[in-house]
């Protein structure tokens, strides 16, 4: 087996022996913890990058196959397996993306606000990947269990009082969410025999009757618990209290996710029921769609609602969880290409965005935002004495480029030209009312998500806009933040990504694309898992375990 070949389990292990490491080391070696993490972070990231090209990669026959990784060396479906394909790469690589991001943001003072941080974000690293890379549910249950205690830590990182009410109910709701999870797999379990997914995939057309409605109850009992995590209205009531509260580097890294509830979501519903599913077949997919554009609505309310601009943030995950949860409700390849590149245009965009609340916000008042409504509702009263001293005032450097990195956001946001955000919404709506996606005719709920669409985009529109006059423009305060280089650079290198994303939007698209032919027709993935062989051991072994 060549070390190439084993590249598909470094995403997991490399931050698993970087946690271990930076657990050893004492607490008050603030910066060589802080280099070991963002070394092993970068080389996670050069790693996700050559998956990437590995899984995009065609063979002879002009077609890119799922790459399997046979853990103790046993076949599917008796041993734990990692699976490879063009999804769990794209998701491994906005997961390093992120957390680079992040991490480089978090050292300028974030990572001494609190014990363990270094650790705890090695370790969620490892949940994260360890769930997009699994082919085995109970494994993705017990890496789902790694990145939320490892969340846990992070949510309360900095404690305030906010932030720890708001942890606890981050907590208490995703501990709920876990105990469905393992009622949801044992369900499963106990009709098929089987917990490997491509094992499922060729069980679940022979069931019938009970055993139908047994396996349907616990995909359904395991569906909520991934909603949970996705933030379904009316199971998000949590997520933009919790986002909102904690430390600006751990929220960015959140935001992704949402993306894994998403993303398990999206790889069982296609796997499982998808249309070589028999009677199964669509299960859950009306639920999806219906729920989708529940969010949405929830989220574009929320977001036009909201005073601050952490809420803001909150609640526009909420309508990124809302279009995507909806697209895969709509259960089309066209849609779903087009979802997976509004999925990293939208995790790039907000994530940008928490890290820059952090620094515009750092110098105000926090009663700055109620103080502008109230002026906004009975006048501003400033006499001319202090507006005369006001003018002529020169915009200092820092505010500029502050103010240029959030108009950017405002418009991924909105959704507005010509950045990715308009790319993504265009393609949406592009393939939602294309030939191939309604050939029958839009539905009643195809149209109302239609509309939220555009109305989300707008309501984005409206409150950064709002928010952004009170800050920039006519602020309450006029104190310029101290802003350091290691901090602004992670938020310019996001929405650098969502220019590349733009101008590079073809290749992006395509690679898209082929991910969605391949989550919609999964034939080729279950039979790579279930036809990988165990290496054979070298003749010397081989001839010594006969003898």
């Amino acid at each position: 087996m060549r070390l190439a070949d084993h590249l598909v389990i470094l995403p997991i292990v490399l931050p698993l022996v970087t946690g271990a490491l930076l657990l050893l080391l004492d607490e008050r070696r603030h910066v060589l913890k802080a280099m070991v993490n963002v070394v092993s972070t970068l080389a996670l990231a050069v790693a996700a990058v050559a998956l990437l090209r590995l899984a995009d990669d065609a063979g002879a026959d002009g077609v890119a196959a799922a790459r399997t990784y046979l853990l103790g060396n046993w076949p599917a479906p008796f041993g734990i397996v990692l699976v490879l394909d063009r999804l769990s790469a794209l998701m491994v690589v906005l997961t390093a993306v992120l957390a680079l991001s992040a991490l480089v943001f978090s050292t300028a003072r974030w990572d001494r606000a609190g014990p363990h941080f270094h650790t705890l974000f090695q370790l969620l690293l490892m949940g994260l990947n360890g769930a997009f890379l699994t082919g085995d549910l109970f494994n993705l249950f017990v890496f789902f269990e790694v990145l939320l205690a490892a969340s846990y830590g992070l949510v309360l990182h900095a404690s305030t009082p906010v932030r720890v009410r708001a942890g606890l109910h981050y907590i208490v709701v995703n501990l709920a969410g876990a105990s469905l999870f393992l009622i949801g797999v044992s369900l499963i379990y106990g009709v098929t025999g089987t917990l490997n997914m491509a094992d499922l995939a060729t069980r679940i057309p022979a069931l019938t009757g009970s055993g139908k409605l047994l396996l349907q109850t616990g995909a359904a009992v395991l569906g909520v618990a991934f909603l949970v995590k996705a933030g379904m209205w009316p199971l998000s009531f949590w997520l933009p209290q919790t986002y909102t509260a904690a430390a600006a580097p751990v929220a960015a890294v959140f935001v992704v996710l949402t993306k894994v509830g998403f993303y398990a979501l999206l790889r069982l519903s296609l796997l499982l029921f998808g249309a070589q599913a028999g009677e199964s077949a669509g299960f859950g997919d009306p639920w999806l769609l219906a729920g989708g554009t529940a969010t949405l609505a929830f989220g574009a309310v929320g977001v036009v609602a909201s005073q601050a601009m952490g809420r803001i943030a909150g609640y526009s995950v909420l309508v990124s969880s809302g279009t995507l949860l909806a697209a895969a409700g709509l259960a089309d390849a066209s849609v779903t290409a087009s979802a997976l590149y509004y999925l990293v245009s939208s995790t790039l965009t907000t994530a940008a965005f928490f890290l820059l609340i952090e620094l515009v916000e750092r110098g105000q008042d926090p009663a700055a935002d109620i103080l502008a409504v109230t002026m906004e509702a009975y006048g501003d009263e400033m006499d001319e004495e202090e507006a005369a001293e006001e003018v002529g005032v020169a915009i200092p450097a820092t505010l500029a480029v502050l103010s240029a990195c959030f108009a950017a956001c405002g418009l991924l946001l909105a959704g507005l030209p010509p950045l990715s955000g308009f790319v993504a919404k265009f393609a949406l709506l592009a393939a939602m009312t294309g030939p191939a996606s309604n050939s029958g005719g839009i539905s009643g709920t195809g149209w109302a998500l239609l509309a939220l669409l555009l109305l989300s985009g707008l309501s984005a529109l409206i409150a950064m806009t709002r928010a952004g006059i009170r800050t920039f423009w006519a602020p309450v305060e006029q104190t310029v933040p101290r802003v350091l280089v290691i901090e602004i650079v992670p938020v310019g290198f996001l929405l650098f990504l969502t220019l590349v994303l733009t101008v590079e939007g073809g290749a992006a698209m395509r690679y898209m694309a082929d991910t969605a032919r391949d989550l919609h027709a999964p034939a080729g993935y279950i039979h790579e898992v279930l036809s990988a062989r165990p290496v054979p051991p070298p003749p010397a072994a081989a001839a010594e375990g006969r003898r």
